[in-house]
């Protein structure tokens, strides 16, 4: 059983027949929300940006949100190998004790905690994800407009009820309670267009970057939103997945490049509401340069209990967090072989493999 399945867009597999998949190809590589799903992605991404991409010398673009922001900004370190190990480790063995008296953690107290991973894990090492010779980072966060632009016991219910009836019926409407504010390492153009949904860019900066990872990773609900980010207008920012969950954007790479999209599905989902509407999950013309690397279904349902690592496993788990970790642990180690099938797709470069995005 083949445990990676490869997805290609119209121009992205014509590019392919005629000129195989090579390292230089490569000008923009997404990273989705979607929580400790990415841990799947985990030996795609040391091969990629520890072995492969390092064959090349061009300018990529990296796009993420939520914990896709978190797995490019990692990317950007140097040795990227030994950063995703940490990066994996820490994630997979992440616990949360309850102070007595409570049930569970609140909002702010999470955020308090996730702060202090961020600052733990990329203290004195922002110059080198913002000073990167090749990869320009761009993390998306939403920010909240008129009701949503303050959090609020009240506010931010009602604000979130009516940016899902609004976007239900057209996902352009999202604007009116939300924009998508991306921030990128300074001087560095968006790799794709932005018509599709109110959209503001920022620049990074070594006084904003745990902010604005932090606000791309503040689920609304669970962690409480980032306000009044520096070097950005006044607000309240969240999960950058709210606004695009997995990044189907109109990306617009240089010299006709390839978007290479290691993702844990096939389906590219554009915003965190759009989950249950069934008919926004087909490719478009967005994504005709784009080559996604995904998990096979009957492949995911081998790994322990059946399925991807997800946030409920926290509750599945809440009273034996050992076998949650062991749990986590064995999906990451089984995830080897994506990395070990790309790497051979790659020797053999066979276009026969490439399956329709």
């Amino acid at each position: 059983m083949k445990a990676l399945r490869i997805y290609a867009g119209p121009a992205a597999r014509k590019h392919i027949e005629q000129n195989g998949l090579r390292p230089q190809d490569v000008r923009t590589i997404p990273g989705a929300a979607g929580g400790p799903k990415g841990l799947i992605l985990g030996p795609l991404d040391r091969f990629i940006f520890g072995r492969w991409l390092t064959q090349s010398s061009q300018q990529v673009h990296l796009v993420g949100a939520s914990i896709g922001a978190w797995r490019l900004a990692t990317a950007c370190l140097s040795d990227p190998d030994a950063a995703f190990g940490r990066f994996e480790h820490d994630y997979v063995h992440q616990q949360f004790e309850v102070p007595p008296g409570q049930k569970r953690l609140s909002p702010h107290q999470l955020s308090e905690r996730f702060a202090e991973s961020l600052d733990a894990f990329y203290g004195g090492r922002i110059a080198e994800v913002l000073d990167h010779a090749r990869y320009r980072l761009h993390v998306v966060t939403s920010r909240g407009r008129h009701i949503l632009g303050r959090e609020g016991r009240a506010r931010t219910p009602v604000g979130y009820l009516g940016a899902f009836a609004t976007n239900s019926l057209h996902r352009k409407s999202l604007g009116a309670w939300l924009e998508r504010c991306v921030f990128s390492t300074p001087g560095a153009a968006l790799p794709f267009g932005t018509r599709d949904l109110r959209t503001r860019q920022h620049a990074l900066s070594e006084a904003n970057f745990n902010m604005v990872l932090q606000a791309s990773c503040s689920i609304p609900f669970l962690l409480a939103a980032v306000h009044d980010i520096p070097g950005a207008p006044r607000g309240a920012y969240w999960d950058g997945g709210i606004t695009d969950y997995h990044l189907h954007l109109d990306y617009q790479p240089a010299d006709d490049g390839i978007v290479l999209y290691p993702h844990f599905q096939q389906a590219v989902v554009p915003g965190w509401l759009d989950k249950g509407l069934r008919w926004r999950h087909k490719s478009t013309g967005f994504l005709d340069r784009m080559v996604v690397l995904a998990p096979d279904r009957d492949w995911v349902r081998s790994l322990p209990n059946g399925k991807l690592p997800d946030r409920k496993d926290f509750i599945r788990f809440a009273n034996d967090a050992q076998a949650r970790i062991a749990a986590w642990g064995q999906a990451t180690r089984e995830a080897q072989r994506l990395s070990d099938e790309f790497e051979e797709w790659l020797g053999k470069g066979q276009p026969v493999e490439l399956l329709p995005l």
